[in-house]
């Protein structure tokens, strides 16, 4: 109760967690030239366009400074000395100038603006696809060992990230960087003393740039990690909703999210607190240096200096004429602006190439790797016996077995005949999983699994799947190291039915479909019926083409398995693996169910892995594990009679019952 008191009477908010480190996040060298990269492969030649059209455009800032320049040191002049109306049509075609200049700018500027909301959407598209297409060649590994929330973020806040930075500030800052190159080589014509002033400013607001603008990309990096970890957290916490309100763990849940929550809260605050600083500090630094101009241009009127520029370095010089320190102060307070917009998309910068980052390491994880050259196919056997390759389903299998070595080609029938020799695992290298596991199914054998939690009876299940490969040992498909087999045809071989079911959105049918995408209405409603799901699903409002959405939340979780049995039938494998296939189904339906899993596992090699050992009565050998050892294999009577640990759990069992 105490503790309870505790928890409530701590602080909510962004208070919470003060004390924990602010998460760190870096950027993979050679992120933004991968990027530019991928966008130029896909899309080359809009890109040349759009760098024209900035080059065109950038100059547009430079037009008032340099029509200012023409009209006090030419047009006014010539006004005073000439009359108005000498001056009148250098005015009207210096003003037709510009008018044409700027509608100029605004074609160029609408044109790599529209350009580049095709570029930045298309690069998305491809980088989506290319990570969902990846994404498909990780292992289960992968899966296990990253939080789905996290991966999740990648499509989401990490392509939103780059978004913004290839629809806008690499265009922005590109175009910035072009206008002050611009704006340097027209100064440094005018007066190369008005231009070391403007920078020595440019490299004090540089300085000022790197050192704040710096940290506040470092935590713009820092936020998007920790907005992944968070949405990893909130991902997980839905999907077990039932069981935080069914162990009333919301307080708990809330303090966890808090965590998470103060993480991306304190990085979001440094990484804003130092941008929002950066505008004004870089805004006064270029008001000082407009002040500097004014008095220094001033000077140089006053006392009759010397100005060089490129347009008159080699005339020995002239005057500082008005219109030229006009010019430099536009330009200045121009140099100023920009510099200041480019500070402003620096943290936005880092979180795109943070973002781009984590959806290039997504698409560098290693792929499930696949040495296999045996494969699967159709087959017709003549009466002596023979195989031959087909095309069209015949109901026969073979493996198609290529000899490097002589170059010949054998073929040997899909009979389901798996053998486990001396077998030794672990997920991790310092933890063995599975010790010396030796075992063998012969075709239309049941075997069956049993033994306490985490004795390694799914790792079993998920070897022959090569889900995980072995670290000794070998197993064996028809006689075949399972090692030669390419995974998608072994795993084509063995149809399976986990204990937590997985039903995707779509109909019924689409989902009993599901286990082989060639089936008919009629074989799919013909499985149904094996499994005993088809008077249900007749009873759903639109039977077979019902919708299912989220997982089948709509069904009940024994309907859902019995979806997930039928999908098994439908794919009319040779070997199967039922893990705990009948764990969420009650007694009256376990009945039903059985009667055509018997049906289903006719003929068929299959694994079995079960906690009622009622279900596993009937088969040819039981295997007993603990600790990643085989310790008793026997038929159900041999088990019995042995008095063991199968004993024990058996009458167990029943004494529970």
């Amino acid at each position: 109760m105490a503790q309870a008191t505790q928890q409530r009477a701590m602080p909510k908010g962004p208070m919470r967690g003060r004390g924990m480190p602010i998460p760190k996040g870096s950027i993979p060298k050679g992120t933004l030239g991968r990027l530019l990269k991928t966008a130029f492969k896909y899309y080359k030649w809009r890109l040349i366009i759009v760098f024209t059209c900035i080059l065109v455009s950038s100059t547009g800032s430079l037009i008032s400074s340099l029509f200012m320049k023409t009209l006090i040191d030419e047009i006014i002049p010539k006004g005073v000395e000439f009359g108005f109306a000498a001056a009148a049509r250098d005015l009207l075609g210096l003003i037709l100038f510009m008018g044409g200049m700027y509608g100029l700018v605004v074609l160029t500027t609408f044109l790599y603006n529209r350009l580049m909301a095709t570029v930045t959407q298309g690069l998305l598209y491809h980088l989506r696809t290319d990570m969902f297409k990846k994404m498909q060649t990780l292992p289960i590994k992968y899966f296990d060992t990253h939080a789905h929330g996290e991966i999740m973020s990648s499509y989401t806040n990490d392509t939103d990230a780059t978004r913004q930075l290839i629809g806008q500030s690499l265009p922005s800052v590109m175009s910035n960087v072009l206008t002050l190159l611009v704006s340097i080589g027209v100064m440094l014509t005018f007066s190369f003393w008005l231009s070391l002033v403007v920078l020595c400013s440019t490299f004090v607001m540089t300085f000022i740039v790197k050192k704040i603008g710096g940290n506040s990309a470092k935590y713009m990096v820092a936020q998007q990690g920790a907005l992944a970890g968070l949405e990893g957290f909130v991902e997980e916490t839905m999907k077990g909703q039932k069981v935080v309100k069914v162990f009333t763990h919301e307080e708990q849940a809330k303090d966890d999210f808090d965590k998470y929550n103060a993480n991306l809260f304190k990085a979001g605050e440094k990484a804003h607190t130092f941008g929002n600083i950066l505008g004004p500090i870089i805004g006064n630094v270029g008001n000082f240096n407009y002040v500097l101009l004014t008095i220094i241009g001033g000077l140089f009127l006053t006392l009759g200096w010397t100005n060089y520029g490129f347009m008159n370095v080699f005339s020995g010089g002239g005057l500082l004429e008005i219109g030229i320190i006009v010019s430099f102060l536009g330009m200045s307070r121009n140099f100023a602006m920009i510099i200041n917009q480019t500070s402003q998309q620096i943290s936005m910068i880092a979180m795109g190439m943070a973002g781009a980052g984590r959806i290039f390491k997504l698409m560098d994880e290693e792929p499930e790797k696949d040495e296999g050259y045996v494969t699967l196919v159709n087959a017709e056997e003549d009466e002596n016996g023979n195989l031959t390759e087909t095309e069209r389903r015949t109901g026969v299998w073979a493996w198609k077995h290529f000899h490097k070595a002589d170059g010949t080609t054998t073929y040997t029938r899909l009979r389901g005949d798996i053998v486990m020799d001396m077998v030794d695992f672990g997920y991790v290298p310092e933890k063995q999983v599975l010790t010396d596991v030796t075992l063998y199914a012969k075709p239309g054998q049941k075997i069956a699994f049993v033994g306490a939690t985490g004795a390694g009876k799914t790792t079993i299940t998920n070897l022959i799947n090569r889900f995980y490969d072995i670290a000794d040992g070998k197993i064996r498909y028809d006689g075949i190291n399972i090692n030669k087999i390419k995974k998608s045809d072994l795993r084509r071989s063995l149809g399976i039915v986990l204990q937590d079911t997985n039903l995707f959105t779509g109909t019924v049918m689409e989902n009993i479909r599901y286990g082989r995408l060639d089936a008919t209405d009629e074989e799919c409603i013909a499985a149904a019926k094996l499994a005993n799901a088809d008077d249900f699903i007749r009873r759903l409002p639109d039977g077979y083409q019902t919708v299912l959405t989220n997982n089948g939340a709509n069904l009940s979780q024994g309907q859902r398995q019995l979806l997930s049995i039928a999908r098994a039938a439908v794919a009319d494998a040779p070997a199967m693996i039922l893990d705990e296939a009948t764990s969420s189904i009650d007694t009256r339906t376990e009945a039903l169910v059985q009667d055509g899993m018997d049906k289903l596992m006719k003929g068929r090699t299959v694994f079995v892995i079960a906690h009622r050992l009622s279900t596993v009565r009937n088969a040819n050998a039981i295997m007993v594990l603990d600790h990643g050892k085989i310790i008793e294999r026997g038929t159900h009577e041999q088990l019995i009679e042995q008095k063991g640990v199968y004993y024990q759990l058996y009458t167990g069992a029943f004494e529970l019952e």
